[in-house]
């Protein structure tokens, strides 16, 4: 059974359909954020991702350098997920872990989700951007977790695309993760508040 984070992540992101969707108790201003990334932002992540998505065993190979490197980067993530602090992070223990495997395909999966949102469905993706950043106060993530994590994407998809991930790619994957981040972000504060 994997550990709550990834399991609100994934189960939050599957509600596409509005009529299944329960936005949080709290009036949350749902003002879109990717109307402000241009079409070429967009259209270099989702490009670059269709490339990703057509590589072997893409969600296990991404997934797997994002964790290592979010590992890496935050020790303390690792408590987060259900691993032990002082788990080496190359280690064939964690590396082989079926709990790691699984929240790798977990993340990769609510990453393909909410990129196939980011054209048809962005009012919804803003929302539920929304409601992740309040459930993830109670799984302890802090704000300044969330550059850490757009630094293992862009990890992880230039490692996968290799000479593929241009700048101009690089800095479309940044933009939009900071979007997407700052929603969530937004969805945190509001669940602080009293």
């Amino acid at each position: 059974q994997p550990h709550n984070v990834s399991s609100t992540i994934s189960s939050t992101l599957c509600k596409k359909d509005p009529t299944n969707f329960s936005p949080t108790s709290k009036t949350i201003s749902t003002e879109t954020m990717v109307r402000e990334l241009n079409y070429t932002t967009i259209s270099h992540v989702l490009d670059s991702w269709e490339e990703v998505r057509r590589l072997k065993s893409f969600e296990e190979t991404v997934g797997t350098i994002l964790f290592q490197t979010l590992f890496k980067k935050s020790p303390q993530a690792k408590v987060l997920f259900g691993f032990p602090i002082d788990i080496d992070t190359d280690s064939q223990e964690l590396l082989t872990s079926k709990r790691f495997l699984m929240h790798a395909a977990y993340l990769v999966q609510m990453l393909d989700t909410a990129l196939n949102m980011v054209g048809p469905d962005i009012e919804l993706l803003t929302e539920i951007m929304l409601e992740l950043g309040s459930k993830h106060v109670r799984y302890g993530v802090k704000p300044e977790m969330f550059p850490i994590m757009g630094e293992a994407i862009i990890v992880a998809m230039s490692s996968a695309l290799k000479e593929r991930f241009t700048d101009d790619v690089e800095e479309a994957w940044k933009e939009t993760f900071h979007e997407l981040s700052t929603d969530m972000i937004r969805g945190m504060a509001e669940a602080r508040k009293p």
